[in-house]
Formats: C-alpha cells, sequence, structure tokens
C-alpha cells in the first residue's frame, strides 16, 4: 500500500453509496488475499465487466474487480483491520463515463 495519505475515491453510484464502498485501488501484483477465496461469492450486473465479490458467510463485499481499474483490485478501506490515513477524492458514479475520463486525465498528468 502507498505512503499515507493512501489515495481512495468515495463514488456516488447506487451500490457504493448504498453500502458505503470507500475504495483503495490496489494493482492486481500488491494484492494478497490470505484467507477466504472459497467463501467468495460473485455478482455482476450491466455492462459484467466488474466483479463484485460478497464473503457468502457473512455478505460482506471487501473488496472486487472494478470496471474502472482491470489491473487492480479496489479495496474496501471501511474492511481494513488497522486505520488508514486517506486522501479522499470524490468520483461521479451516478455519471461513470465522463468520471472515468475524468479519472483517466488526473492519472495520465500524473
Amino acid at each position: 500500500m502507498p505512503e499515507p495519505p493512501v489515495p481512495a475515491l468515495d463514488c456516488n453510484c447506487s451500490i457504493c453509496s448504498a453500502t458505503g464502498f470507500l475504495h483503495i485501488i490496489v494493482p492486481h501484483d500488491q494484492f494478497e488475499l490470505e484467507s477466504g477465496e472459497d467463501a467468495l461469492t460473485s455478482y455482476r450486473f450491466g455492462s459484467g465487466a466488474a466483479n463484485h465479490l460478497f464473503c457468502s458467510v457473512c455478505g460482506i463485499k471487501s473488496f472486487y474487480q472494478p470496471r474502472s481499474h482491470p489491473d487492480a483490485w479496489s479495496v474496501n478501506a471501511h474492511c481494513l483491520e488497522q486505520p488508514v490515513d486517506l486522501a479522499i477524492e470524490r468520483f461521479d458514479g451516478r455519471d461513470w463515463a465522463r468520471a472515468k475520463a475524468a479519472l483517466d486525465e488526473e492519472e495520465a498528468a500524473g
């Protein structure tokens, strides 16, 4: 994970706002699921590009494969055992295409 403050996205789409998901984007090669893979259940909707993973035992979605970042996982900051200092940026998931284009421009600018 990057040094604090860790960048996080606060999305206002219907799912994220209803569940309180606060996104920390972690590249696939920097993420290791230590246990519980056998308890994960997948849910896809809309374009099907995002793979929402839920624990089949408790129902929590602690991380998932977002369509906005196909090479990374989105980890829910609220599911971390230790609090992390976050730099929160708003992401307008209700206007996903425009918000994704702005995010791409921001990341390209560096």
